[in-house]
């Protein structure tokens, strides 16, 4: 039986990769932060469950060998990037750093799978994003997933590592309980009659279901491809916000106006859109399209407010 470890387990897209790996019949090992008992991680897939944080002494203590490791612990937002740098270095940088370290003396073939992000790219304008495109982050959060990257490129070339780096956009679903579609939902929960959002509702996003994103790093990891890859995980379908939320709005089943203020945070992307090519060419597709996948995240919105 393969093993394989996850990081950030604990975590939105950590553990539907858990159950998805799982599914497909390997032994998953977990660890990072978050408390959970025994029954609650099983129903996840995950057969054992390792809280700590993310440290080489900590990886040498698992005392384990693995097929996969798959690094979904880290940062996940740009906003803490800006408030905390140096705790967002630790998360993305150096906990990668203790990984690929830790395979490196590990002495067996491990495939080494890492999620990013396009932020690594910075802004491209409103064009569709190929993994190739220049880099040239504008947020922390950017820059220390570029080096995290570059990391990645070190072991690979220095150690021949077998690396995949699987660049997200988007990513949403039930379960997630942060970023826009969440702060929209509860602003349409108490509104009567309007809601304001951040930016011109212009902007773009590239949205995938987490259980496509899930199936992604699977393909990933099952490809046989043996030199490193980065691989864009979208929809290749590109959203404007305004049209995202008039849709959420929409099932949310209430009349409400959208007003936005023209006000762009720092480091936010304004148009996010994949090309998904590569990825296409593992036989992977998304398979939820966005208006279900935002119908099952307002169902699982309005049970969890009891609205």
């Amino acid at each position: 039986m393969k093993k394989v470890l996850i990081t950030g387990a604990y975590g939105f897209l950590g553990r539907y990769t858990a159950k998805a790996f799982s599914d497909a019949g390997y032994h998953v090992s977990g660890i990072g932060h978050g408390k959970w008992h025994k029954y609650e991680y099983n129903l996840w897939g995950i057969d054992d469950w390792h809280e700590s944080t993310i440290t080489f002494e900590a990886l040498i203590n698992l005392n384990k060998s693995f097929d996969i490791v798959v690094h979904c612990g880290g940062s996940g937002s740009v906003a803490f990037s800006y408030q905390n740098p140096y705790e967002d270095f630790q998360k993305s940088v150096q906990s990668t750093l203790a990984l690929l370290e830790y395979l490196r003396l590990q002495g067996k073939p491990c495939h080494f799978i890492y999620p990013s992000s396009p932020a690594v790219q910075g802004d491209l304008g409103d064009k569709q994003i190929r993994e190739n495109d220049p880099s040239n982050p504008v947020s922390p959060y950017g820059f220390h997933k570029k080096a995290a990257e570059e990391l990645c490129f070190s072991y690979n070339k220095s150690f021949g590592l077998k690396i995949s780096i699987i660049r997200y956009f988007s990513i949403y679903g039930v379960g997630l309980q942060k970023q826009l579609l969440w702060d929209a939902c509860m602003k349409i929960k108490t509104a009567t009659n309007e809601i304001t959002l951040f930016g011109t509702g212009k902007e773009t996003r590239d949205w995938l279901y987490v259980k496509d994103a899930a199936q992604l790093v699977l393909a990933v990891a099952t490809n046989e491809k043996s030199s490193i890859n980065i691989i864009n995980g979208g929809s290749g379908i590109k959203t404007t916000i305004h049209d995202t939320i008039k849709l959420l709005v929409k099932l949310y089943e209430k009349k409400i106006d959208i007003k936005f203020t023209k006000e762009v945070k720092a480091g936010d992307p304004r148009f996010y859109h994949a090309n998904i090519s590569l990825a296409q060419q593992l036989g992977w597709k998304p398979e939820i399209a966005l208006e279900d996948g935002i119908g099952q995240y307002v169902n699982y919105f309005k049970k969890l407010q009891n609205d």
